[in-house]
């Protein structure tokens, strides 16, 4: 990948998806070009998705790439320069779309998932649920593991913008009455809405998903002034983290819907350490395998070695519901 100067009469489009939370990821990535090139021009591109409108199961209509799908699109064509994606949306079980690539992923941001509860409840954990109790999420990843957890909760699917999620559970909007909820850390902490965290469940709880956390900008291939502009933004732990994670994604076949969860951390000593984990849908059958980086530490070797343990267990039909 070549680079050059970004010339200064040029205007950099940025495609983003309308939510709120993605234009606030795009303003924080035009504050950080901007440290390297303060006269930058930027221009965003708002698209609301196809994914965005539909308030179904996203598997229905094919998946969460969808969010980053018709933005792309718009990238190949020329249209804008740049994508902001969050990388837990992008499809791992196809290769990146023709002459896209990714010149930077900024530094990760936590990974956790929280427990939320509606204002003035006294619940403290998801301990203090009774049987029965109602908890909203909008990801297979997370049900199986509730469900693997506490078997006895009534996990309600509930999906849209995060902020109208929260006061779905606070009983402002929807008819659904839900005793709880489990969103991202890092997407509450862009709103501003960290606060409503009561429990953070650790990875060992709730492995977050592959890309948890992580923003990647993509670009055209060909365009060396955008891609030299980018990647003085790349974080070099965390593109090797999201390497190992994502290669794992892709020898499981699986895409953003799928029942899969994936966490590469760096050791202090620079060892790379990647947990796996594949489930079925009520978290009553799961595969988990957890290597470290052999002795070179090529993250995408510790990736494939991670999903082949785990088709070696049984991941394939654990993903597709096939019984054993």
């Amino acid at each position: 990948m070549t680079t050059a100067m970004f010339p200064a009469d040029r205007i950099l489009r940025i495609g983003t998806c309308s939510s709120p939370m993605a234009l606030a990821q795009v303003q924080l990535v035009t504050e950080l070009l901007r440290k390297f090139d303060p006269d930058l021009k930027v221009e965003m591109h708002p698209v609301t998705t196809e994914a965005d409108l539909w308030q179904g199961d996203l598997a229905k209509l094919g998946g969460k790439g969808l969010f980053t799908k018709e933005i792309d699109q718009l990238l190949q064509r020329g249209t804008v320069d740049l994508a902001v994606h969050c990388v837990k949306d992008v499809p791992g079980d196809v290769p990146l779309p023709d002459g896209l690539v990714f010149a930077a992923y900024l530094p990760r941001d936590d990974v956790h998932d929280v427990l939320l509860v509606p204002t003035g409840s006294p619940v403290r954990s998801l301990d203090d649920l009774p049987a029965g109790a109602s908890v909203g999420t909008s990801a297979v990843r997370r049900k199986a593991q509730l469900q693997r957890d506490r078997p006895d909760l009534n996990i309600v699917r509930v999906r849209g913008l995060v902020g109208t999620r929260v006061e779905k559970l606070d009983g402002v909007k929807g008819d659904v009455t839900l005793d709880a909820m489990v969103l991202a850390a890092s997407g509450l902490e862009r709103l501003g809405l960290a606060d409503r965290a009561r429990q953070v469940f650790t990875p060992e709880r709730i492995l977050p998903a592959v890309g948890a956390g992580v923003l990647g900008l993509q670009c055209r291939r060909d365009d060396p002034a955008v891609t030299g502009l980018l990647v003085r933004l790349n974080h070099e732990r965390t593109q090797r983290e999201v390497t190992a994670e994502r290669v794992m994604l892709h020898g499981l076949r699986g895409h953003c819907n799928s029942p899969i969860a994936g966490y590469c951390t760096t050791d202090p000593d620079g060892q790379l350490s990647l947990r796996g984990m594949v489930f079925n849908r009520d978290g009553s059958r799961f595969a988990h395998a957890h290597y470290w980086g052999e002795r070179d530490n090529d993250p995408a070797v510790l990736g494939a070695r991670v999903a082949a343990e785990l088709l070696r267990q049984g991941a394939r039909t654990i993903i597709e519901g096939i019984p054993h």
